[in-house]
């Protein structure tokens, strides 16, 4: 069990090392947009192989761990935790991918109006995947329930900025292109946010042995 434990340890650092990376495309992918900062986008695509392949990596432990030690209660738990974290992680940094592919399409286009909502709603977003691992480090079920909570505020910015550039793009119709790929860039933020609320209901899991419906 003592060798079950240090893999264990060390699948827990390397999903710390994913999360981090994570966290960084998110930022980097929300900065190259406001920025139009084209290689900083360029840098969030190159970085995705690496990041599927953690993902791969980590699954692939958890589940030869499964197999081969068949751990019970609460390492169950956590290994179980670990399989659902890492695909919500995978899937944030392809949301950042997303976005980031978004600036490059913009890189020759004005925006349709400044950019004031979409990085509040990312700072948000990325309070809230910094806090989730955090929860998840310290096994702490109140701060996921509190960091869940959230999810509310980047919902309600999400519905501003769908207002006001659907509101733009039928006053000026020169505006679609440009207003449908940040309305995108929204959605791709507000999906993040969903799944840092996964997050969170993943680590109450952990903790507890119950799962509750923080994502409605």
């Amino acid at each position: 069990m003592s060798r079950f434990h240090d893999e264990l340890e060390q699948l827990h650092q390397e999903l710390l090392k994913m999360g981090a990376l994570v966290e960084e495309a998110i930022y980097l992918s929300v900065k190259s947009l406001v920025e139009r900062d084209v290689a900083l986008a360029e840098k969030v695509l190159a970085q995705d192989d690496l990041l599927d392949q953690m993902e791969m990596k980590i699954e692939g432990k958890c589940l030869q761990l499964m197999a081969l030690q068949q751990p019970v209660a609460k390492d169950l738990r956590r290994l179980g935790t670990m399989l659902k974290i890492v695909t919500d992680l995978e899937r944030m940094a392809d949301h950042a991918v997303d976005i980031a592919k978004a600036t490059i399409k913009l890189q020759n286009e004005p925006y349709p109006k400044p950019l004031i909502d979409i990085p509040k709603m990312a700072e948000i977003v990325q309070e809230m995947v910094h806090a989730s691992i955090e929860a998840y480090i310290h096994q702490d079920a109140e701060l996921a329930y509190q960091t869940a909570k959230k999810d509310d505020e980047v919902d309600a910015l999400f519905k501003k900025i769908f207002n006001d550039l659907v509101d733009i793009m039928t006053q000026d119709r020169s505006k679609t292109s440009q207003g449908t790929q940040l309305l995108m860039v929204a959605q791709f933020l507000e999906r993040i946010g969903d799944h840092a609320t996964n997050l969170n209901e993943w680590v109450i899991y952990m903790v507890t042995g119950k799962i509750p419906e923080l994502n409605k």
